[in-house]
């Protein structure tokens, strides 16, 4: 008993252990965490002040190209104007002066064609030679019509009306410098975007659209088989989004959340904690299996060496009992008889120990009946027994399935205090059969209902606490039944059942 109990302390000890080294690795993991994403805010914090900056610059570059643009526009018209005033001065310093303004673009390609959209003169046309028309090659002539062409779909013309009643067109492209520097602001916004979504905090990074439905490029985080919606609503409900206006119409919105890292920190610690347990449960699982093969090893050594042990004076009182009755001895030696044949049926008991028993088809009735015919004769007068069974036939060893009703009687009796009742009942189950030993003894508590069936669990002072396991084990291990405590109730008794194949 103190064993066990000690054993129970033990565990509970080694229990509360655990869950004290749980709680304080819990707590410190989480302190770090705790401090691993304010410095990750921080940082974030900083890079968000940053992107809105650098949002500031390139919207700022945006519009100053399109002041850019505009200018140029304003430049054609009043290159445009120049040349329709150039048609129509008679004043020789008015002519100089508008062929002055005319001159004075070196930069914005223009074609001046009628209204059929044949060419006239050119200005800042690449390839294309500034000569009369009818001088240049076809290569260079086609050239010009392509690039007249482009004009006609890229900008709008600008009509100049002339003294006969016929109008010029005007047609125009943006400056090779200004083409230069828009590319640099087409460059300027990709980097721009590729800063976020690369950012230095390894923030996952959304940018969506002004609607903030349509995801135009993704960082650190992996949208194939998403839904846009779920994961920007998801992401919306971590940070407020940053508004990015890159100048426009449109906006943009850049939506982040925390780092992987810090969300893998956050779980790791309930992760390793997991991984850990099933591995000391698997090292408990492996020892208790080898701890109990151990047990079966020493219960099979055991029971062959008493066995052994019986056998030699045995057969030594067998045969001085024969001789005395052959001298004329009288019927007091039917007694010495029956308790020899005991004890031969003890030996052939522990010599089964650690073999497999033949198990042969038995009335089940006729086994409980010899059994409580033995173990009447043996124990107090004052226990009463009643067995209740059908004529059922049951497969089983008859030496070692009495012994197990012997052990759950002897039980029963020293249970009772030596006065009370025992009954036995069997049902049958069709494929199974339930016997059941029932005691008006003193009762077992229910967290003892499977503790009596370890080895060294007694409750006297002069027991072993062997006698439950060796049953527990000839009915399981050697039946393939089982047995255990159906209920049982202080001063009221208790109830074994077992439960055997048919």
């Amino acid at each position: 008993m103190k064993i066990y109990a000690q054993k129970q302390n033990w565990k509970i000890g080694l229990g509360i252990a655990a869950i004290v080294v749980i709680m304080v690795s819990l707590a410190y993991t989480n302190y770090l965490i705790k401090q691993v994403a304010t410095e990750e805010r921080a940082k974030i914090k900083i890079w968000a002040e940053a992107i809105q900056k650098k949002a500031r610059l390139v919207k700022y570059t945006n519009e100053l190209f399109d002041k850019i643009k505009l200018e140029e526009r304003k430049r054609i018209e009043i290159w445009a104007q120049a040349s329709k005033m150039l048609t129509i001065s008679e004043s020789s310093a008015d002519l100089n002066f508008y062929l002055s303004v005319l001159d004075n673009n070196t930069t914005i390609p223009v074609i001046l064609a009628d209204e059929r959209g044949n060419i006239s003169s050119w200005k800042n046309i690449d390839s294309v030679d500034n000569k009369p028309y009818s001088a240049l090659s076809k290569v260079q002539k086609d050239y010009l019509y392509k690039e007249l062409k482009k004009m006609q779909r890229q900008e709008d013309s600008i009509l100049v009306p002339l003294r006969s009643g016929y109008n010029n067109v005007i047609y125009y492209s943006e400056s090779k410098l200004f083409n230069e520097l828009k590319f640099t602001l087409d460059d300027l916004i990709k980097s721009f975007f590729t800063e976020v979504v690369n950012n230095y905090a390894s923030v996952p990074v959304l940018i969506t659209d002004d609607q903030k439905q349509k995801i135009i490029t993704a960082g650190n985080i992996d949208t194939v088989g998403l839904q846009a919606k779920k994961i920007i609503a998801k992401m919306s409900t971590d940070n407020l989004p940053i508004e990015i206006d890159l100048g426009g119409e449109e906006k943009n919105f850049i939506f982040y959340k925390d780092s992987n890292l810090l969300f893998f920190m956050r779980y790791f610690p309930y992760i390793q904690l997991t991984v850990i347990g099933f591995l000391i449960l698997i090292g408990y699982s492996l020892f208790s299996t080898a701890r109990k093969a151990e047990q079966n090893q020493v219960w099979v050594g055991m029971a062959k060496e008493t066995a052994h042990q019986l056998g030699t004076p045995l057969s030594s009182l067998i045969a001085w009992n024969e001789l005395i009755k052959s001298r004329g001895g009288n019927q007091d030696f039917q007694e010495i008889d029956k308790d020899i044949k005991r004890l031969e049926t003890i030996t052939e008991r522990f010599s089964k120990i650690g073999s497999t028993p033949i198990l042969e088809k038995q009335n089940i009735k006729t086994v409980l009946e010899n059994a409580v015919g033995y173990m009447s004769s043996r124990i107090s007068k004052q226990v009463i027994f009643t067995v209740l069974s059908a004529d059922i036939e049951v497969k089983c060893n008859v030496a070692l399935f009495e012994w197990v009703i012997e052990n759950l009687i002897r039980n029963a009796a020293d249970a009772m205090g030596g006065t009370g009742k025992i009954d036995i009942a069997v049902y049958d189950q069709t494929q199974f059969v339930y016997i059941d030993v029932s005691d008006t003894g003193k009762g077992i508590p229910k967290s003892k209902f499977r503790t009596v069936f370890k080895p060294g669990y007694t409750t006297k002072k002069r027991g072993w606490g062997l006698g439950l396991s060796l049953t527990k084990r000839i009915v399981e291990n050697y039946h393939g039944g089982s047995i255990f405590v159906k209920q049982s109730e202080a001063d009221k008794g208790t109830t074994f059942r077992i439960v055997l194949r048919k």
